[in-house]
């Protein structure tokens, strides 16, 4: 699709909206619209945001119908599958993520939009203001930067050891809140940063390799749906390099040491509350950015065990789940 062909949709889309918002209500059945990731976690997503619908008296294929289309880290990628979402006229839109948020509000001033684990809204233009976020957009956030440090604050409790940490970064632009708050509290814990953007896959290996020369190393992992797609390769990597290993996230678990991260599925149940409002009335520029409430750690004793780390009691009673 070229760029006048998705502009053509798009406006094709908002001009027929009124119309067709007006024609769903009459039926009883209520359209959304949903843009999320594309990965392993995505079904964990639309469950959590079926069942927060539901709560509130919402069921699919009853009085809602919801049409779900994927955001797959490629910004073109996803600007045609935001075009044909749109070309759908749901009355309200769920997006998952900077990425898909920024192209839907970039192709609808009109349709609202509910938007999910945005990192920093306000600095990045998403909203006007937290409190009134204006326009047709509100959400829920899915970190402070604060959170950066509690990565690194982690992976020291974990492996006190570690005086050199890997800090891989993709093409996600949240790593700019991230990496400041790490680097400060970096210096405070007197740990020494390296910092390796990767935007692609196959840049993954050589960056884990050439940091693994240092000693006594540990590594962070930072929000990215390309490195979330790459996580089985870096926990591996990880593994035989004997790299303790803290990731941004704790819907994927499998291998890796610790995973600290706000709870995801819990803003998308939470996000239906905001479609709920709009369905009935309100307008999204009224209702204000939300914070994250819940957040998960999840800890990894056999991989601990693997590196010979001894995890002490204070630190897995802080712990949503351990692996055994």
């Amino acid at each position: 699709m070229t760029r006048r062909e998705l502009i053509t949709c798009l406006g094709g889309a908002a001009a027929v909206w009124p119309l067709a918002a007006d024609s769903q209500q009459r039926s009883g059945v209520r359209r959304i619209g949903a843009l999320v990731p594309r990965g392993p976690v995505s079904p964990i997503y639309v469950r959590s945001l079926q069942e927060g619908l539901e709560t509130l008296g919402w069921v699919d294929g009853k009085n809602i119908h919801v049409e779900y289309r994927w955001a797959l880290g490629d910004v073109d990628a996803t600007r045609a599958e935001a075009a044909k979402l749109l070309a759908l006229t749901p009355e309200v839109i769920v997006s998952g993520g900077t990425q898909a948020t920024t192209v839907l509000k970039e192709a609808t001033r009109i349709i609202p939009i509910v938007f999910v684990h945005v990192a920093d809204p306000l600095s990045g233009g998403v909203v006007q203001s937290l409190v009134q976020p204006g326009d047709n957009i509100t959400g829920f956030a899915s970190y402070e930067a604060s959170i950066g440090a509690k990565w690194l604050e982690l992976l020291k409790d974990i492996a006190p050891h570690v005086r050199h940490v890997l800090v891989l970064i993709g093409q996600n632009p949240t790593w700019r809140m991230h990496v400041p708050a790490i680097e400060i509290a970096a210096s405070s814990l007197k740990v020494q940063l390296t910092k390796a953007h990767v935007g692609n896959a196959a840049e993954i290996k050589p960056a884990i390799e050439a940091f693994a020369r240092k000693h006594d190393g540990g590594m962070i992992v930072l929000p990215d749906y390309m490195l979330d797609d790459e996580r089985e390769r870096i926990v591996a990597l990880s593994v035989k390099h004997r790299i303790p290993d803290v990731y941004a996230g704790s819907e994927i678990t499998s291998g890796g040491l610790l995973f600290y991260s706000s709870d995801w599925p819990d803003l998308y149940r939470r996000a239906a509350s905001y479609v709920d409002q709009i369905l009935k009335g309100a307008k999204p520029g009224d209702l204000p950015v939300q914070q994250p409430i819940k957040f998960r750690m999840v800890i990894n004793l056999n991989t601990a065990k693997n590196l010979g780390l001894t995890v002490s009691p204070s630190l897995l009673a802080r712990a949503d789940e351990v692996i055994e």
